[in-house]
């Protein structure tokens, strides 16, 4: 065999090791755990929505083709039902679908993402997908051309503005038919950082590992909220309460007894309307030891929320196992726990 034909067969084998190798490893996981493995390396905070089991929940089923009356429908049913509030997409759900093709109407699942870099959307298609259509829209809006199948396409404000009411995290996208996904932001570096990420697909760091696989190991959430340590320990930490809301929640942490900063944290919205919190730490002993006395805070006053906790949710099974600390939430009737929760100080996440 000749030396240039040996080569092109070892580059054939690598590929198609490399193709076995991806797909062994998707079909261990989950489907959010593949989102968070293509999230960008510095996000901070990432939102989670499982858009295809959030039609199976509010039971619609729109079709390949929904119409703008069908889309509305979902979001509205969507947001009553408290499963969007993690999304990006929400508000710009009809236009999408009328002039891009896809929407929350017809995509599998959303990851939206968030760093001091920008925001990204990952966007999760299913097999019936046409990604050339969608190439030759994006060319009929007026969308730059990139110079590679997986390149960014790439618009500006002002074409935004002239196509339709569209989150500013579809500016610039990107269409890798292989791994069925859109990448987008609202800058070229964004977008090509997010284009990277989802190639090498690394597990999420930041202690945001233990939370995934915890939050995933039962039921794949329906939409979840999911920080960094440092970035849960500044978003959700009482230090954003105030003064009063603060001295309160001190004089709770002390009589709740010993706390340690998290290393991760998730809120998931579950099939069946429950929620599931999920807390990772540095040690099992740490995580112990915060399973209880977070629960004693979970199970109390909500200074910086206002009340108590008892009047959102009644507090279910708390455990350690490993590095997380899980709590089960069963919201009381009429309170959008995840969307309440999830922003703001909350005493039991704060650090």
């Amino acid at each position: 065999m000749a030396a240039g034909a040996a080569v092109v067969v070892v580059m054939l084998l690598a590929a198609a090791v490399f193709a076995g190798v991806r797909w062994w490893l998707d079909s261990q996981r989950t489907e959010l755990e593949r989102a968070m493995a293509m999230a960008p390396d510095d996000a901070q905070r990432l939102s989670w929505t499982d858009w295809a089991g959030v039609r199976d929940e509010l039971d619609l089923d729109l079709g390949d083709d929904p119409s703008s009356s069908d889309v509305l429908d979902l979001v509205d049913r969507g947001f009553e039902a408290d499963l969007t509030s993690t999304s990006a997409l929400a508000d710009s759900a009809d236009a999408m679908q009328e002039e891009l093709g896809f929407s929350p109407a017809t995509v599998d699942w959303e990851l939206f993402t968030q760093s001091e870099a920008g925001a990204a959307i990952t966007l999760g298609l299913p097999e019936s997908t046409d990604f050339d259509e969608l190439a030759d829209r994006l060319d009929r809006l007026g969308y730059a051309e990139p110079e590679s199948d997986t390149g960014v396409w790439e618009s500006d404000p002002d074409l935004l503005a002239q196509i339709g009411q569209l989150t500013p995290e579809v500016m610039f996208l990107a269409l890798d038919a292989d791994a069925r996904v859109i990448v987008g932001s609202d800058t070229l570096e964004g977008a090509e950082a997010a284009v990277e990420s989802a190639t090498e697909e690394d597990e999420p760091g930041g202690g945001l590992g233990e939370v995934v696989r915890s939050t995933a190991d039962e039921r794949e959430p329906l939409s979840g909220a999911f920080y960094t340590g440092d970035q849960v320990c500044g978003a959700l930490s009482m230090g954003q309460a105030d003064a009063v809301d603060q001295d309160q929640a001190e004089e709770l942490i002390d009589a709740a007894g010993d706390i340690n900063p998290l290393t991760g944290f998730a809120m998931t919205k579950e099939p069946g309307g429950d929620l599931r919190v999920a807390m990772s730490f540095e040690t099992e002993d740490q995580a112990k030891t915060n399973a209880d006395t977070r629960a004693v805070l979970a199970a109390g006053s909500a200074p910086g929320q206002g009340g108590d906790f008892t009047d959102r949710f009644e507090l279910g099974r708390v455990t350690a196992e490993g590095l997380v600390v899980t709590m089960e939430l069963k919201p009381t009737e009429g309170n959008y726990v995840l969307s309440d929760l999830s922003n703001g100080p909350v005493l039991f996440a704060t650090c």
